[in-house]
């Protein structure tokens, strides 16, 4: 009889322990699931960004999340016109790349960015392409006036800045009258160049960034067009943006000097 209380007793101890030690062992869990979701915290930006920076951007953000392993971007590319609009009409946007200071103005305006956090970064040219074997004896844009020639395309002057600087540009030379019954609008300088590269245009206008980007073997460069208006791009935060601080190291980096060699290697000038 006196064993068997014993033995009940020891029983008794021994689930004691194994709870105690399981308690013991799911706090630790607990304490270590709390303390790896703080190390793992990432803060998510979005950048919206000119079209014509996409290759260039995208190495950019490579760079800076290797150096900023916090933070993740994520990029929103098309005209600048367009990017313009989205932010007027309230999407969740924290920095604004545009190829144009007018659509940066117009948001300036209506207080729609931090001008204090307002930069130029980078400076672009435009040239005229044709496909490369077109035999319409293109060398500059005089020769679109050909009846040979039968459509070129630009960039939509209302939402592609490419398309504003190239319309300017043509006014100004008086070849616009001629030129706009052939011509094709394009949402951005993307579309532009891929309507050249197939061949579907005889001619059109980009930037020189953008030509280099292209398929080799499926276009030709044939002239440098002097434009009214400089061709540079600005940077700066959207006013509402909710990582401000992330948004801003984001900014520091395109314009500090490993951002600048980024996009010099791509055809850009500070």
């Amino acid at each position: 009889m006196e064993m068997k209380k014993m033995s009940i007793l020891a029983i008794t101890i021994l689930l004691v322990l194994a709870v105690f030690v399981s308690g013991c062992t799911d706090t630790n869990n607990v304490e270590q699931v709390d303390t790896d979701t703080k190390t793992d915290q990432v803060t998510t930006i979005t950048v919206s960004a000119a079209a014509s920076l996409t290759e260039a951007f995208t190495e950019l953000e490579t760079a800076f999340e290797e150096e900023n392993p916090e933070i993740d971007v994520n990029y929103n590319f098309a005209g600048s016109g367009t990017l313009r609009m989205q932010i007027e009409g309230g999407a969740p946007i924290d920095v604004f790349a545009s190829a144009s200071q007018n659509h940066m103005n117009i948001l300036s305006e209506q207080d729609l960015i931090d001008e204090d956090s307002r930069k130029d970064f980078a400076a672009n040219t435009v040239v005229l392409i044709t496909p490369v074997d077109s035999e319409l004896g293109i060398a500059g844009p005089e020769d679109l006036t050909s009846d040979d020639v039968e459509t070129i395309t630009i960039g939509n002057p209302e939402t592609a800045p490419v398309g504003k600087y190239t319309l300017e540009a043509l006014e100004e030379a008086g070849l616009w009258d001629e030129l706009e019954a052939k011509t094709l609008l394009a949402d951005d300088v993307k579309q532009v160049l891929v309507y050249v590269e197939r061949g579907e245009v005889d001619a059109g206008f980009v930037y020189s960034t953008d030509a280099a980007t292209a398929e080799e073997g499926t276009i030709e460069v044939k002239a440098t067009i002097p434009t009214v208006t400089p061709i540079s791009y600005p940077i700066a935060l959207v006013s509402s943006s909710t990582q401000q601080n992330a948004a801003q190291e984001f900014v520091d980096f395109v314009t500090s000097e490993e951002g600048t060699a980024i996009l010099e290697s791509y055809g850009f000038t500070a």
